[in-house]
């Protein structure tokens, strides 16, 4: 079973946004998709609630005395992660998945916050690069602006540990798209293409890595 993690500790960084564009990509593509909501604020729960039963299944992941229950036979799971992840909560997420998408919104509080928690990351010997791979995504983005650039510079010049470069993805832009699609238990990729073909053109490079083996330990 593939695990994508869908993680920032900073609340507001769109990451059940992220989970659930992931997840209704994955079902479209036929494969068999769990969505798991960690996080108490429930939107990924609240989105899975509203899904019409004619879209493309998307199994939910049950926590139960603490742990888990996974639909059998499931071949992605995504995990869509609560705020203020603390060091041993951390270490078990990372435990469980082979991938990690990290959403950061351009602003100098959330970058502030993105560099301290990498540097947390980082500091936790053999689970970076070996164990799981990390690619950051700059989120809800209002284009042309001074903020938005500075967040494409800092993410574009990460390294991992190794002195290898943490792959940035993309820029996804603040659309009305998501917030019309998340209304109605749908992704951007569920709308009709001539409405959000640039919202899904800036998708394509997060979807290549995802479908690579660059996005799976080896």
């Amino acid at each position: 079973m593939r695990t994508i993690l869908v993680l920032n500790p900073k609340g507001g960084s769109g990451k059940s946004t992220l989970a659930t564009n992931i997840a209704s990509y994955f079902s479209i593509s036929g494969k068999k998709v769990t969505l798991a909501d960690c996080d108490p604020q429930g939107s990924s729960q609240d989105w899975l609630n509203v899904r019409s039963d004619k879209q493309s299944p998307i199994n939910n992941a049950v926590l139960a005395k603490g742990s888990l229950q996974i639909p059998q036979e499931t071949d992605i799971l995504i995990m869509d992660t609560p705020a203020g992840v603390t060091d041993k909560r951390l270490s078990k997420f990372l435990s469980q998945a082979q991938t990690m998408v990290m959403p950061v919104i351009a602003s100098p509080i959330d970058i502030r916050a993105a560099e301290r928690f990498l540097d947390e990351l980082f500091s936790l010997k053999g689970s970076i690069n070996n164990k799981i791979k990390i690619a950051t995504v700059a989120n809800r983005v209002r284009e042309d602006t001074l903020i938005a650039a500075k967040l494409e510079y800092y993410l574009d010049k990460l390294k991992l540990p190794d002195g290898k470069r943490l792959p940035f993805m993309t820029m996804l832009r603040q659309s009305q798209n998501y917030i019309h699609a998340a209304e109605r238990g749908l992704s951007i990729f569920e709308l009709p293409p001539s409405k959000t073909y640039y919202d899904r053109e800036q998708w394509e490079p997060l979807l290549r890595w995802l479908n690579s083996s660059k996005s799976l330990p080896k």
